[in-house]
Formats: structure tokens, sequence, C-alpha cells
């Protein structure tokens, strides 16, 4: 009875998450691009523009390739709102990455299921950046556990000091990774935002209308996860960490635009090979020290 109460919780909390997490991560797109735009000098879109750009894609026809390719996509965006609620209800953080990556193989076989030239090497370049920051968002997981005892996410709010400390190498691995998976420049292979992309939109150039749209909130929701894996880092038991956390995360989704509009992209064996680096250095070295010292 116990075990049904949670799983119905759960479910309840990642309808919520996915409700406000689209709110707070379509005001983020929107906040994205209008920094943007003035440090290239210019006024850009509105703040809500990336609201009014999904409400247009809902109200276009829907032109599909192929059935199965909706339904891949509903599944990915409904394992990312799972993942959502998994983490924000302080469950196990394990099972919220692994969720959330099961999430991302599904997106990946919608791209592959159009069988088109152009969005089958926007799922082949997606599919070398989940084994690219895979490694250390799982390191980052084990990391935790070993820093608390538990994977537990419920648990930083009882410690008396933030995890940022003993974990840095691992905050800073993880720092590294989260360029990847917010699909930010310079390692925006497979899906961009931005006009230089050459393979027109990579994974998603066969999805148009609805199916887009879903595909927009989905990055919305994975958006506001990233950034709550980087408040677990400096949460404690304290109510300062409130003010902690805002001033972090604002930092560092500044440092990603910044970084995004500063840097060319580089090509896939430089991001597999330069993830890998930091990974085995400073998150195997962070390891290392909390496994034996």
């Amino acid at each position: 009875m116990q075990s049904l109460i949670n799983i119905l919780g759960t479910l309840a909390a990642s309808v919520l998450f996915a409700l406000v997490a689209a709110l707070v991560g379509g005001f983020l797109a929107g906040l994205d691009r209008k920094v943007s735009a003035r440090m290239q000098g210019r006024v850009g879109p509105p703040l809500l523009q990336p609201f009014y750009d999904v409400i247009k894609l809902f109200s276009k026809e829907g032109v599909r390739v192929n059935g199965v390719m909706d339904a891949y996509i509903m599944v990915a965006l409904v394992f990312t709102a799972i993942a959502g609620g998994i983490f924000f209800t302080g469950g196990n953080l394990l099972l919220c990455v692994f969720v959330l990556t099961l999430g991302e193989l599904f997106f990946i076989l919608a791209a592959w299921s159009a069988r088109s030239p152009f969005s089958d090497v926007g799922a082949q370049r997606e599919t070398l950046q989940v084994m690219a920051y895979e490694p250390m968002v799982l390191l980052m997981a084990v990391g935790f556990y070993l820093a608390t005892g538990s994977f537990d996410v419920s648990c930083v709010l009882h410690l008396p000091a933030p995890i940022a400390g003993p974990l840095v190498g691992i905050l800073i691995g993880f720092l590294f990774v989260l360029t990847i998976k917010l699909r930010k420049s310079p390692f925006d292979l497979s899906y961009s935002h931005h006009a230089h992309q050459d393979l027109v939109k990579g994974i998603t150039t066969e999805m148009s209308g609805p199916t887009l749209a879903y595909v927009e909130i989905m990055h919305w929701l994975e958006n506001v996860l990233f950034l709550g894996w980087v408040a677990l880092f400096f949460v404690w038991a304290s109510p300062l960490a409130i003010l902690v956390v805002i001033v972090v995360l604002a930092a560092v989704y500044f440092l990603e635009i910044w970084i995004d509009n500063n840097f060319a992209r580089v090509k896939w064996q430089a991001m597999l090979w330069s993830a890998w680096l930091v990974t085995l250095v400073v998150a195997g070295v962070n390891l290392a020290v909390l496994i034996y010292l």
C-alpha cells in the first residue's frame, strides 16, 4: 500500500513539475534569447517569445513522416517529467538520471524513425553527446552517494554544509558537461537555436507543428531539471541556502549563455575526448579522495 502511495505521489509531482517547469523553462529560454541579443548588440525578441512560438506550433497542422515519431516524442516528454518529479520530491538521484536518459533515447529513436539523412546524422550526433556526458552524470550520482551516504535527494536538507566542498571536482566536471546537456555552443552538434546549424535543425529536421512544440517543452523541462542538479551542490540545512542557490544558478546560467555566444562549434571528436578527459581527471580524482581518504 505504501509503495502504491509513493508511486501516485511521484506521478502527481511529475504532473506538477511539468506545469511549473514549462513556465519557468520557457521564461529562461526567452531570457536566454534576450541576453544573447544584448551580447550581439541587438534588441532581441520579447521575453515571452518562446511561448508565442510554441503556441504557433500547436496551431499548425501536424505533418508527420510516420505515426511512431509522435509516440516516441510523447514517451520522451513523459519520462522527462517523471525524472523531474522524482528529483524535486527528494527521490532517488540515480533513478532520476536513468529515467531522464531513457527519455533521451526515445528522443533519438524519434529522429531515426524519420529515415531522413539529416535527422539520421542529427540522431547520431545526439547519441555521441549522450556518450560524452553520461559518464560524468553517473559519477555525479556516485559522488553524491559517497558524500551523503544515500542516493536520496532529500538528505541534502539535513547537511551541515553544502556538498560542493567535498565534491568540488564532481561539480567542475558536471558544469563542463552541462554545456553539452543544454545544447550550447561549442557542443551544439545535434540541435541548436542559432542560425549557424549546418543540419537545418539537426535531430528535429523532420519534426514540425505540435510534434516540434512538444520537443521544445521537453527541452524546457530538461533545463529546469539540470539547474536543479546544480542547486543540489549548494543546498544545506540553513535558510541562507535559498539565497546562495539563486545567486549560483543565475551565475551558472549567465556563464552558459556567454559561452554559447563566444565559442565556435567543435567537432564531435573534440567534444567526446574533452568530456571524457575532464570526467576522468576531475571526477576520478574527487572520487578517489572520497573513497580512500
